[in-house]
């Protein structure tokens, strides 16, 4: 019953304001001599269940905070999963989660996506050292999050620290489309 309520007010306050809201028809070239006109703001409505709705981050946002999870996990040769991770397994596991199918392979990696420089990184591109051999994820403030070596676990480290080896970075996902892009 309450529920029902709640819908049916809320049908009236959006009918309402389609009809004599400030874009609506009758308001249009309208002057309100000698009248009142009432105005109101909803700001908060819980008893009418609406929440306000975020925008939705970027892909690569949201696949550096779930990467972020696997801080600490050890590095495994050829893993690729929640129990250890190689370097292109952890990039592979992040992105899967997200729709988006990576090869386990730093090297095939490479080839996929759109060249991106240094200077232009967004959070979420790979990063790659190492004659391609090594990739991370670019964290946003010249760091990135990666699987190093074995007797390691994932971790965040620097760009710098690895300057000498940098081999470039691609970016997997452009705008608001989950696709692979061929570079």
């Amino acid at each position: 019953m309450a529920a029902s309520l709640r819908l049916i007010s809320l049908v009236f306050v959006l009918a309402y304001s389609l009809v004599f809201g400030p874009g609506s028809a009758v308001a249009v070239g309208t002057k309100a001599i000698g009248q009142r006109v009432f105005r109101f703001k909803v700001q908060r409505a819980p008893w009418l269940g609406v929440k306000r709705l975020k925008a939705q981050e970027p892909i690569g946002v949201r696949a550096v905070s779930f990467a972020k999870k696997f801080i600490g996990v050890p590095y495994v040769w050829g893993g690729s999963g929640p129990g250890g991770f190689d370097c292109s397994g952890l990039v592979r596991y992040v992105y899967e989660r997200f729709g988006i199918d990576l090869p386990h392979s730093s090297y095939a990696d490479f080839d996929l996506g759109e060249r991106v420089g240094r200077w232009a990184l967004k959070p979420g591109d790979l990063v790659f050292f190492d004659g391609v051999g090594h990739v991370g994820l670019y964290v946003g403030n010249g760091r990135f999050i990666h699987a190093p070596h074995s007797g390691t676990t994932v971790q965040i480290s620097t760009l710098a620290s690895y300057g000498g080896s940098y081999d470039g970075a691609r970016r997997i996902v452009s705008g608001a489309k989950r696709r692979l892009l061929r570079g």
